[in-house]
């Protein structure tokens, strides 16, 4: 599990894109994970959505969005295609990056105790480092809370 402040270990994962990508990928660029339970529910396309219409603002700080679920790389595809998310969605169905950034939680789910993501961002530096975490994210103004921060990192 990685801590703020910390370099966040080299990852490996499936993407859209029929890619695979690495953490060492997007060295010299700031890096937005979300992870969110599923495609293709409300609070998941919302919150993409709002990522999706700020991308040229996210862009123009020298940040990269990647979203995270455990859904597969097809179910994916057709989420980003439907939406037309204009950033990489990461397949976790192993769950080593939830495990990695701790978001598996239990939670209530029609009564039941069930396994679940909690909706959760990480914002790390060119760097490699974790420098902005939130966790129990609320979709509704969290972009805006994204996008402050990275301001205040960058000075811009």
């Amino acid at each position: 599990m990685i801590t703020l402040g910390n370099a966040v270990p080299d990852f490996e994962a499936s993407s859209t894109g029929d890619k695979t990508v690495n953490l060492s990928d997007y060295q010299g660029k700031y890096l937005i994970i979300y992870f969110y339970p599923k495609d293709n529910t409300p609070g998941c396309t919302q919150e993409g959505q709002s990522f999706r219409g700020n991308i040229e603002k996210f862009t123009a700080l020298n940040a990269v969005i990647v979203g995270v679920s455990r859904d597969t790389v097809r179910v994916h595809e057709g989420f980003k295609c439907k939406q037309e998310f204009p950033f990489d969605l990461l397949s976790d169905a192993d769950e080593k990056l939830c495990q990695l950034f701790d978001v598996i939680k239990m939670k209530n789910m029609y009564g039941k105790q069930v396994r679940g993501i909690e909706r959760s961002t990480f914002l790390i530096n060119p760097q490699g480092v974790l420098v902005h975490e939130w966790r129990k994210v609320k979709v509704k103004s969290h972009c805006e809370e994204v996008l402050q921060a990275l301001h205040e990192l960058t000075g811009n």
